[in-house]
Formats: structure tokens, sequence, C-alpha cells
């Protein structure tokens, strides 16, 4: 009974592993972007996440004539993107929601707070 078990646990493992590439790769796309800056004031603007290999992605903002890009992953429900704003770097943290989209947290080096940011799938 114990070996059942655990060819069961092994199987399971497999088959989540296996997916996971694939789960991270339905992130991809381009995406419609609400956030509030770290002043409270509202942005808005677009995004598109390409994936570069089975673990990683690019991520490309256009928010209020303000460019930038950076590098991004998924750790389960939990998506990240690291970025250069400027001189300075910024890092994001969004939980995957329904319907892929991701709702999000983000901050830039040596300033205080943290603004919001919300990807909706196009």
């Amino acid at each position: 009974m114990m070996r059942l078990d655990l060819t069961t646990l092994f199987g399971v493992l497999v088959g989540v592993l296996l997916a996971a590439p694939v789960a991270a790769q339905s992130l991809s796309g381009s995406y419609a972007v609400a956030g509030t800056n770290l002043d409270g004031s509202p942005y808005g603007g677009s995004a598109e996440v390409v994936w570069t290999s089975d673990t990683s992605c690019e991520i490309f903002w256009n928010t209020g004539g303000t460019s930038s890009q950076g590098i991004c992953m998924r750790s389960g429900t939990v998506f990240t993107a690291a970025y250069v704003l400027g001189d300075k770097i910024g890092m994001v943290i969004y939980r995957i929601q329904s319907g892929g989209v991701l709702d999000g947290l983000w901050t830039v080096s040596g300033t205080d707070g943290a603004g919001t940011e919300v990807l909706t799938p196009q």
C-alpha cells in the first residue's frame, strides 16, 4: 500500500513539473494596465509579457508616456518582475487571479511606499 502511495505521489509531482512551463507561458500576451503611483495618483497604459524560456520572461510596460522593461517569472499563483525605471531598479509582485488578471504591488529602490498595479489580459 505504501508503494502505491509513493507511486501516485511521484506521478502527481512529475505532472506538476511538466505542466508548470505551460501554465507559466499561458501568461504571455498583451495586458491593459491600471495602477496608482507612490503618491496615490492613477495611471494607465499597456504591458506585454513574452516568455523567453521555460522559467523566465520579459515584460514591457508603456504607461503615460513612460516605458520600461524587465525580467519576470512565475511561481505558483505569484508572478514577479524586476525592472529598470530611469536610473533606479524596481520590483513588482502580482497575485494571479481568475481569468489571468494580475493584481500587484510595486516599489522602486530608494523610495518609500508602494504603488498598485492591475494587469488585465486583452
